[in-house]
């Protein structure tokens, strides 16, 4: 009888005067007016927020719409809500002038948030490698961590996939492009910048990131002093110095100075300089059947008259 006594006492006190359906039903999700002021970023978002033509776009939709989706958050312990999905969304809903927002608040801890708000974001059509490359990251890290708890992502007798694979599933990505995209992480912000500007390529970029930060540092001024971008060839040139305790200022200056292949094979002229031989009628494909043509006659002459 005492024992019936101590179970009843640990028994929360709302719970003894509500049924079992009314305890199902504040269980499960609803809908919520949260305010604006009570919604807080994600920490370490990857994901920006800026004021482009597609948020215009959304402010538009939202002013005279509403918010149609419901944002997906969980409560915070020094209150308020962190957001999960949803970040654009409020900030359309801010330059809109609404002051609450319909949210569904989420039970979930740090990981299961982390990969829910990766996923939500990875829909997106237009994602900045940058942006990519650090969801990837915190995804794998997150699953990396669930499966020290519950054994989710061990690969025991093969009969579960890596980490990594199970971050590209859903995606249009392999393994090895989500590890290729995670390296670019340790690349310095400088160079990052670069990679989401399209002035660095992909593959250069990821052979970049094996380098220190020192080494990233004095790489962008190789590249400033030669004015030109890296080949692939050349990055992994440079990571190959690195590896092998030869990687100076001068030494990379050396690198990035050399005529790339491409333009040692490449001849080029300006419009301008060829117009003037040819009908204006002329396209430019027509210009270069010419030039091809008569470049042809020009060997086989010089032929003739070396045979004589």
């Amino acid at each position: 009888m005492a024992e019936k006594r101590r179970k009843l006492a640990l028994g929360r006190v709302d719970d003894l005067f509500s049924t079992e359906k009314e305890r199902t039903e504040q269980k499960q999700e609803r809908v919520q007016e949260i305010p604006l002021t009570e919604l807080h970023p994600f920490k370490n978002h990857p994901f920006k927020v800026v004021d482009d033509e597609a948020m215009l776009r959304t402010v538009e939709s939202v002013s005279q719409y509403g918010i149609l989706a419901p944002l997906i958050a969980r409560e915070r312990e020094e209150g308020g809500y962190e957001l999960i999905s949803g970040h654009r969304r409020k900030h359309a809903a801010e330059l809109a002038g609404l002051e609450k927002l319909p949210v569904i608040v989420r039970d979930l801890d740090d990981d299961a948030a982390t990969i829910l708000m990766v996923d939500s974001n990875l829909q997106r059509e237009t994602i900045l490698p940058s942006e990519r490359a650090w969801a990837y990251r915190l995804k794998l890290e997150a699953m990396k961590h669930q499966g020290k708890r519950t054994d989710l992502t061990s690969c025991q007798l093969g009969t579960k996939l890596r980490t990594d694979e199970r971050v590209a599933n859903g995606t249009n990505d392999s393994a090895r492009t989500v590890q290729r995209f995670i390296r670019l992480t340790y690349l310095i912000p400088d160079l990052l910048e670069l990679v989401d500007q399209k002035k660095l390529a992909f593959n250069p970029a990821v052979e970049l990131s094996y380098l220190s930060e020192e080494q990233q540092n004095n790489f962008l001024e190789a590249m400033h002093y030669a004015q030109t971008t890296p080949s692939l060839s050349q990055s992994q040139r440079i990571k190959k110095l690195a590896a092998d305790g030869l990687c100076t200022l001068e030494a990379m200056c050396a690198v990035m100075s050399e005529e790339k292949k491409e333009m040692m094979d490449r001849v080029t002229f300006k419009g301008d300089e060829l117009r003037k031989y040819f009908p204006k009628s002329y396209t430019p494909k027509q210009m270069q059947e010419t030039i091809i043509k008569l470049l042809a006659q020009w060997q086989k002459k010089k032929q003739r008259d070396m045979s004589l």
